[in-house]
């Protein structure tokens, strides 16, 4: 199944998701508009407080100017209200009424008189700019605060207030003056913001612009590291990496691709061949039978080569699943020895099995089948008289080691790395008198890999090595068998 790589740029709705740029924008946009919301908030605190302070001051100069004059007159009751009307003069905009302790109003500036609910809200001995009261009088708003005040052993109550309305159209003022110049900082920032970001992604884009130049004949092309920014350094770094791997992958396929076509060739060749000579003329039914033999081999030569290569293509997309269970590798061994006793007696080569091994946890016919490729690669190659030996042994680390050994040519290290890739042959000329395809050591490193292990091999002029290495029993849960 193939999946489309821009279905997972979409989100479960459909929709395209946003850009890097605008989702950056946005952001910052919120980021200067909540800042500003709580920058004019302070602001215009302030500004009220600063205006609270400043009438509470001077209510507070009010009352003592009340004061003094009630002092002074306090005995004269005639001409007390005269004297409070002169109490405070010079000041525009300022209320006050005075009140006995019997409740008499002695003097009101006041339109009508104060407000019941402001004077009981508000019955305090000193004047706090935090206590202040407003209210309506008229078309006037007013804020003021109700002071007791005692005077020659007489209580009085003062309420004292101050026509406001100069400082709310002041506050009205500055609070439109404020937004606006708080909307076109947020304004500019967020267009520099907007054009930063362009600016910042302007490496992207040039970077994009050079990985559309690269194609499947140019993938030996790399991107250097020094040319970008910092942040984007591991990505090109990545990316290199990233096409390493493909070319590396590429390569493999298009030799891949040419080997399996002259793997195929040859045996398609040899049934062509061998049907047009029968076909040349007319045979006998022995030679026909005969004729029909020989390409039979052919054929089921051809089907286990596509049944190996079918095999590791579902091996490699994981849908073949093993079959894991505790085995023990010496009994294993032995029954694959017995199976190949007779074929090694043929070819006058003695099969040993040497060491003792802990049981692992494997795939019965996937592990039988490994070391049977093994086995029949070293018979191959292993002279009449001389000696295979499978070896079992633990490793320091827990691992478990099982090695196939044979004497025959040494082969060159620098080939050694590619045995187990698909249609490789250390020595072609040898191998194409051969049945095998080249299939055989690649089907065993995939089948070690599928049980979390590793394949080596080593190889001089008087033993050639190849080792299976396992994990031991607690690697199951790496491997997920218990899921």
């Amino acid at each position: 199944m193939i999946e489309s790589v821009t279905s997972a740029s979409k989100t479960s709705t459909g929709r395209r998701p946003l850009s890097l740029t605008t989702r950056v924008t946005v952001f910052v946009a919120l980021a200067i508009g909540l800042s500003l919301l709580f920058i004019s908030h302070l602001i215009l605190n302030a500004v009220h407080h600063h205006f609270a302070e400043q009438d509470a001051e001077e209510l507070q100069v009010m009352t003592k100017a009340i004061q003094r004059v009630l002092l002074a007159n306090l005995e004269d009751s005639t001409d007390l209200a005269e004297a409070l009307s002169k109490a405070i003069s010079g000041h525009h905009g300022v209320y006050f009424e005075v009140q006995n302790q019997a409740g008499k109003i002695l003097y009101t500036s006041f339109d009508g008189g104060v407000s019941t609910q402001a004077v009981v809200s508000a019955d305090a001995s000193t004047i706090d700019p935090a206590k202040l009261l407003s209210w309506r009088m008229n078309d006037t708003t007013l804020r003021g605060a109700v002071s007791h005040i005692t005077v020659a052993g007489q209580d009085f109550r003062v309420t004292t207030a101050i026509d406001m309305d100069f400082h709310l159209h002041f506050l009205r003022g500055f609070r439109h003056s404020l937004w606006l110049i708080m909307c076109l900082a947020g304004l500019v920032t967020l267009c520099a913001a907007w054009l930063g970001v362009r600016q910042g992604h302007a490496p992207v884009r040039e970077l994009s612009e050079n990985l559309r130049t690269i194609h499947a004949d140019r993938l030996s092309v790399r991107l250097d590291p020094a040319n970008v920014p910092l942040e984007l350094q591991y990505l090109v770094k990545s990316f290199n990496f990233m096409l390493g791997r493909l070319e590396e992958s590429f390569i493999r396929l298009t030799n891949f691709s040419a080997d399996i076509a002259h793997e195929l060739r040859t045996p398609l060749t040899n049934i062509i061949t061998q049907t047009q000579v029968g076909l040349s003329k007319v045979r006998s039914k022995e030679e026909y039978r005969e004729l029909l033999y020989s390409n039979l081999e052919e054929q089921e030569r051809l089907a286990k080569m596509v049944n190996d290569m079918l095999w590791l293509a579902k091996t490699d997309r994981g849908l073949i699943k093993p079959k894991f269970e505790a085995l023990d590798l010496a009994t294993e061994v032995q029954a694959i020895l017995e199976f190949f006793e007779a074929l090694a007696e043929e070819e006058n080569i003695q099969l040993r099995l040497q060491g003792r091994a802990p049981k692992i946890l494997g795939d019965r016919a996937m592990l039988r089948r490994a070391v049977s490729n093994l086995l029949s690669n070293a018979l191959r190659y292993t002279k009449s008289g001389e000696q295979i030996t499978v070896q079992l042994a633990t490793k320091d680390s827990g691992e478990v080691a099982l090695s196939v050994q044979n004497t025959g040519s040494e082969i060159p290290a620098e080939l050694q790395g590619k045995l187990f890739d698909r249609f490789y042959r250390a020595d072609p000329a040898r191998a194409r008198q051969s049945e095998g395809a080249g299939l055989g050591l690649a089907i065993t490193k995939s089948i070690v890999d599928v049980h979390g292990g590793r394949v080596q091999v080593s190889s001089d002029k008087e033993l050639t090595k190849f080792i299976l290495i396992f994990p031991p029993m607690g690697y199951d849960l790496l491997l997920g068998i218990n899921d």
